[in-house]
């Protein structure tokens, strides 16, 4: 016998008693009331523990996966809501020191293991989602499969590296190494053409990509392929950083440089960045280096077009200033912003230019700075990385996410913004940095976020971009006063919160199809004709949508099943490349593309979508959505649109999110016009 099958053998040996164990366990944690359930955990996170240790261990605990959550594991857990777990996070429960913690984690992916394999029907995610999910854990964590534990690893976790490294090797073996280094660079490139500011999470994958590609130790066959251009892009875009050399080395090439070798290093890295929206370390000494060599370099190595390159000449002392102040290795990212900003012309808005040289040498309040430092650490000013984030807003307004945070509202407004009125943003972030304090109005009244109660967010949010990260508090507790300050009238609050709080442009008409006392669908005819009205080019008189305006979706999975209540910008409605009606919108959920079931797919690219844009045939939208805003004075021709397209649409509702929202009668209606001959 061998050393292995006498160590297999062994560990056979002591999982038996170790699962009986656990099954008693569970059977008492099922039993007890919900009171009582914290209490019983002791027990199971012990015995799971050693069991994780065996081999064998992890399939003994995913067969078991669905019994421990009926039992309560997960109740009044951040894991309760699998279908809200963000893949970045994990990185830090599986490196926690806590070996609760860190269990609960594992007991967590092995449970969505079992769903993405279809051995287990969630009533939150399905099979689909579960998987993509477990990728992505993968993908961000791919360190924890090929690589030993380090030693800060082993001094703060000691054998619990142990259970971590055999968790994944579980995970993989299951879905597939070749499976997920393939799936992780298509889910790069799919992330990456929405554009999003916060890219890090992002980088993290690619570098774990490129560790994997360089270990003689791990054979990942045919697969990964596809990732040269998002490894050069971050860490060898040119010829003189090819073999990543490291910045100062860099530095020093750089030096020596004649203009004809800067304008191939200018040109390649601002090929590399508008390919992919990810920015080199290398670019930002590039970029810095480029100063005193001249605008035109300078505007090569952004990769400007003439109206980036017209914005750049006009406003030359301001950019100079930006880049000194911001512009670092660790900031690279604002480069790409600062690029689109450019772009966008926005510094020809009187208001903008002023604001920005008032944002350059803003002073921070020790609160703003220790936020910023916390979340970002102090590589750089916390001055340097709020510009880098102002920089990202301005040219990425379709890029902002909220993070894992009830915050959409929030997210939306300052999309708005940026988007629509960027001086009235820079305006929120004076405010918010230095003042510690906004004041917004509602209805003439003042409110003011540091007099306001708590807001829709119970903590603090920490995993945003830096300009979110400061503004976002503020306006999520003026959001939720404004709703407070409703409370007693009749009909949704948004009717008269959402114009308020976005701005003037929100249009002061408003539909919704719910019934705010029952949850009940109500003159969903009367709403859709409306809507149609309202913004389809064909019955409104081919008006397009000027400004963006407030809109709320009922969202749905994979599986058509109602998820919640979702705050949405829509930005424009027109024909797609393959002459369909489609509504493109912001999403600020962090990652736009999803499956709302029955069909209802959301696109992000290849439906003449622009950066950050979502979208959707019409019909599908208008299917999805239970609110919006329009201008009073400006209606279409509702009596126009044809009962056909209206039955179709209503369809769509019936099936999925108005499933069991639908009064008998006028589901039976329903049923009768889809039958219609």
């Amino acid at each position: 016998m061998t050393t292995h099958d006498h160590d297999a053998s062994s560990d056979d040996a002591r999982l038996k008693p170790l699962l009986d164990k656990l099954d008693d366990a569970i059977a008492i944690l099922a039993d007890a009331p919900d009171f009582a359930k914290p209490g019983k955990l002791r027990r199971i996170f012990d015995t799971a523990r050693r069991i994780m240790l065996l081999e064998g261990g992890g399939t003994a605990l995913e067969a078991r996966a669905q019994t421990l959550e009926d039992a309560g594991l997960f109740t009044g857990t951040d894991w309760a809501h699998p279908q809200t777990l963000i893949p970045s996070l994990t990185t830090l429960s599986l490196k926690s020191p806590d070996t609760d913690t860190v269990i609960l984690e594992a007991l967590s992916e092995l449970r969505l293991l079992k769903v993405a394999m279809g051995e287990y029907a969630h009533p939150q995610v399905s099979s689909e989602q579960a998987h993509h999910y477990l990728t992505q854990v993968l993908a961000i964590n791919l360190e924890l499969l090929f690589s030993a534990p380090s030693e800060a690893e082993r001094e703060t976790q000691g054998r619990l590296a142990t259970i971590t490294r055999s968790l994944f090797a579980h995970l993989a073996e299951r879905i597939g190494y070749e499976h997920v280094m393939d799936k992780l660079i298509d889910e790069i490139w799919r992330i990456l053409q929405q554009r999003p500011i916060q890219v890090e999470p992002v980088k993290r994958m690619i570098t774990q990509i490129a560790a994997c590609r360089l270990d003689p130790d791990i054979d990942l066959g045919t697969s990964g392929q596809g990732a040269d251009r998002l490894i050069s892009s971050l860490f060898g875009a040119t010829q003189a950083c090819r073999e990543d050399p490291g910045v100062d080395v860099y530095a020093q090439r750089l030096a020596s440089m004649d203009n004809g070798a800067l304008q191939y290093e200018a040109t390649g890295f601002a090929r590399a960045m508008h390919d992919t929206g990810l920015v080199s370390p290398y670019h930002a000494i590039l970029i810095r280096h480029l100063l005193d060599q001249g605008d035109h370099l300078l505007s090569e190595a952004l990769g400007l077009s003439s109206t980036g390159r017209d914005c750049l000449l006009c406003y030359r002392q301001l950019i100079q200033a930006i880049i000194e102040e911001s512009v670092h290795p660790a900031t690279a990212q604002g480069i790409y912003g600062l690029a689109l900003m450019l772009e966008r012309g926005i510094l020809y808005q009187p208001p903008v230019a002023p604001a920005l040289w008032r944002q350059v040498a803003l002073p921070l309040s020790a609160w703003s700075q220790e936020r910023l430092t916390l979340a970002y650490g102090d590589v750089v000013s916390p001055r340097a990385r709020l510009l880098e984030g102002v920089l990202c807003m301005l040219g990425m307004p379709l890029g902002i996410g909220q993070g894992n945070n009830p915050t959409c509202q929030s997210a939306r407004a300052l999309s708005m913004w940026a988007y629509n009125d960027p001086d009235y943003l820079l305006q929120m972030v004076a405010w918010a940095a230095r003042d510690d304090e906004i004041i917004m109005h509602f209805e003439g009244q003042p409110i003011s976020s540091m007099a306001s109660l708590s807001g829709v967010a119970k903590e603090l949010p920490i995993d945003l971009d830096p300009v979110s990260l400061l503004v976002v508090p503020h306006l999520d507790r003026i959001y939720a006063e404004m709703g407070r300050r409703c409370i007693g009238r009749e009909g949704d609050p948004h009717r008269w919160v959402n114009p308020e709080f976005h701005g003037w442009w929100s249009g002061r008409g408003f539909r919704i199809n719910v019934d705010v006392a029952t949850g009940q669908i109500t003159d969903l005819e009367d709403f859709l004709r409306h809507f149609y009205a309202s913004y389809h080019p064909y019955y409104n008189g081919n008006q397009p949508l000027i400004h963006p305006q407030p809109a709320g979706i009922a969202v749905t999975d994979n599986s058509a099943r109602f998820i919640g209540w979702h705050a949405i910008s829509l930005l424009r409605v027109a024909l797609d490349p393959s002459d369909v009606m489609r509504a493109y919108f912001y999403n600020p959920n962090n990652d736009s593309g999803q499956d709302w079931g029955d069909g209802v797919k959301v696109s992000t690219a290849g439906n003449g979508e622009r950066f950050g844009e979502a979208s959707l045939p019409f019909e599908q939208f208008a299917s999805r959505l239970y609110i919006f805003h329009h201008d009073p004075l400006e209606s279409g021709e509702p009596a126009s649109i044809t009962q056909e397209e209206l039955d179709r649409v209503t369809g769509y509702v019936h099936r999925s999110w108005g499933a069991d929202r639908v009064p008998a009668a006028s589901l039976q209606t329903a049923v009768d016009n889809s039958h219609r001959p």
